[in-house]
């Protein structure tokens, strides 16, 4: 299929962004090959912000963009990768270092077992093919945080390779359906992490924290298959849950245990690939994505105003929404790999290969592995739209937010609603209470059994709908009393009694004979039509236009949601 395609238009001096589909980054296909030569020259254009997309016209020239990911995954081990020093977030400064990890003369390296059934766990999950031998290599590169002057990784022979990952983009005006796309995984390896260089702007100092010097990290290398910042952001979301379904990696981007770099680069369709940009060390999706956006858009406005595109590394300012240059790699960096002198080849087995008598704590059966293997996000997905018929749509907003999926299961357990009313209430009244207040599932002071008591009584037609989001909203503000305490107390019940609805509206109606509204004409007794709908429907509905006659025919409102506390109240207006 064609590359994304994307147009420019001139406004104001400012160029319009705008996708063949109508402003979307869907439905089209992506290229299979990425460039890394180009042209060279110098940035001259002033960051601009992304304008909204418009649909292209014949004659104006047309834009394919090109992007990959490189995604480090830090592996969820006790230990680092080659040392045997604890792993732990926030820990004390230089706290959890071995002798290893400082390259101290003399220290070796030790294979952690953990890291590398992760690793496999991870590629059989992307379809890859799993290599029974791989190689670890040393890239050298000097930074203060790497003690040793260089990084064990995979560079020639990786653990994984030849894989895929399918996930699902949102299109539409409303957003609401879903179409499958699929990226390439080039391959997957094994390295480690470098320290972290903390700098001290007051005292024009930096500061060395090792304590994640030597983590065991997964390299997971993108093919250029992705066309915007959305594809790209849930591509790695995707990539996010598969993660944590398997527990190879926590996955918590804002502790930085998945970090993102992205290659941008943009052509015209039928030429060759541009030169390409990478923005570093994105730690979040909605990032990502703006990152991703903007770069795509200041490509295109630097070439159409005459400027050239640098091979050039630029990090993200999310404050100001744009990227900025950090260092120019017009220069090929020799990286001098060679072979790690200290590990011998990684040899992995399956059934078939592996020998017998083997000491199956010394070996790794990538068919064991194989068997084992949790049950995927896309499965999930499948299973509840078959299991409660749900839209696909709504199957991957409860994998998407962390926690989600885990409180709409805990619901469905405890009421006898039907999978149709709770999913309405999760992903519409709680979740919609969530964002309002910026909290995650985890600080929902709604839990999981008094939501599913709610719906109970509501499914039990016990409330009326209206009265179900009072008390919704009284179980938001206070942990203390139940979904049922809270109806009793506010005498929210619906009245099934036809004799008491009788009596009840008639004594309110002969009670106050003059009561009407804004000169509308009076119903016999006095009442005119709204008023005696706003008794009987205490949701403050519009009222309808057919006469109400008395309290007998108006017993069929009541029914739907008058309240014995709206009507004694409405006894009290002058």
């Amino acid at each position: 299929m064609a590359a994304h395609m994307l147009r420019w238009g001139c406004a104001g001096r400012r160029w319009a962004l705008a996708y063949v589909d109508g402003g979307s980054c869907h439905g089209l296909g992506a290229p299979n090959d990425f460039t890394l030569s180009g042209m060279k020259g110098q940035s001259s254009m002033a960051p601009q912000p992304l304008i909204t997309a418009q649909k292209p016209r014949k004659g104006e020239h047309e834009w394919a963009a090109v992007v990959g990911l490189e995604i480090h995954a830090q592996i969820s081990s006790n230990s680092k990768l080659f040392s045997g020093s604890q792993v732990h977030f926030a820990a004390p400064p230089n706290s959890l270092v071995s002798f290893f990890d400082a390259s101290l003369p003399g220290t070796l390296p030790v294979l952690n077992r953990r890291c590398v059934e992760a690793a496999v766990m991870t590629g059989l999950a992307l379809n890859c093919r799993i290599n029974k031998k791989s190689l670890f290599d040393r890239k050298h590169y000097f930074y203060a945080d790497l003690p040793a002057g260089y990084q064990i990784t995979q560079q020639r022979l990786p653990i994984a390779m030849n894989g895929s990952l399918t996930y699902g983009v949102r299109v539409g005006t409303k957003r609401s359906q879903v179409i499958t796309r699929t990226v390439r995984i080039k391959q997957i390896q094994l390295e480690q992490d470098s320290g972290k260089s903390l700098h001290d702007d007051l005292r024009s100092q930096t500061l060395i924290d090792l304590n994640r010097a030597g983590v065991g990290l997964l390299e997971v290398v993108m093919e250029p298959d992705m066309t915007c910042g959305e594809e790209a952001a849930t591509a790695v979301r995707e990539l996010q849950l598969i993660l944590q379904a398997l527990g190879t990696s926590q996955a918590n981007m804002a502790e930085g245990q998945l970090r993102v770099d992205a290659n941008i680069s943009v052509h015209h369709p039928g030429e060759p690939f541009g030169v390409r940009t990478e923005v570093k060390n994105l730690n979040s999706a909605r990032f990502l994505a703006k990152a991703i956006d903007y770069e795509i858009q200041r490509q295109i406005n630097e070439l159409e105003n005459g400027g050239e595109i640098l091979n050039e590394t630029r990090s993200f300012d999310s404050r100001l929404g744009c990227t900025m240059p950090m260092r120019d790699k017009e220069g090929k960096q020799d990286y001098r790999f060679m072979p790690e002198p200290n590990l011998p080849p990684l040899v992995l087995y399956d059934s078939a290969s592996l020998p017998s008598g083997a000491d199956l704590q010394q070996v790794i059966n990538i068919d064991y592995i194989r068997e084992r293997l949790p049950e995927l996000p896309s499965v999930t997905r499948e299973k509840l739209v078959e299991q409660y018929g749900m839209l696909p749509e709504h199957s991957f907003t409860l994998l998407n937010e962390v926690g989600l999926l885990e409180f709409f299961q805990n619901v469905i357990k405890e009421t006898r609603a039907e999978p149709k009313l709770v999913t309405s209430w999760v992903l519409n009244t709680f979740l919609g209470y969530l964002k309002q207040q910026n909290l995650a599932v985890s600080e929902s002071p709604v839990t999981p059994s008094a939501l599913a008591e709610l719906l109970t009584l509501l499914d039990g037609k016990v409330i009326s709908s209206s009265a179900a989001k009072q008390v919704f909203e009284e179980l938001w503000k206070s942990k203390s009393k139940t979904a049922a305490q809270i109806v009793s107390e506010k005498k929210l019940e619906l009245m099934e009694d036809r004799e008491a609805l009788e009596q009840l509206c008639q004594a309110v109606m002969e009670g106050h004979p003059q009561v009407g509204r804004g000169g509308e004409p009076c119903l016999p007794g006095g009442w005119s039509q709204s008023f005696a709908f706003t008794l009987l429907r205490p949701d403050n509905s519009p009222p309808r236009r057919e006469p109400v006659r008395g309290p007998r025919s108006a017993v069929s409102w009541c029914r739907r949601g008058a309240q014995e506390k709206t009507a004694l109240s409405l006894c009290q207006l002058p």
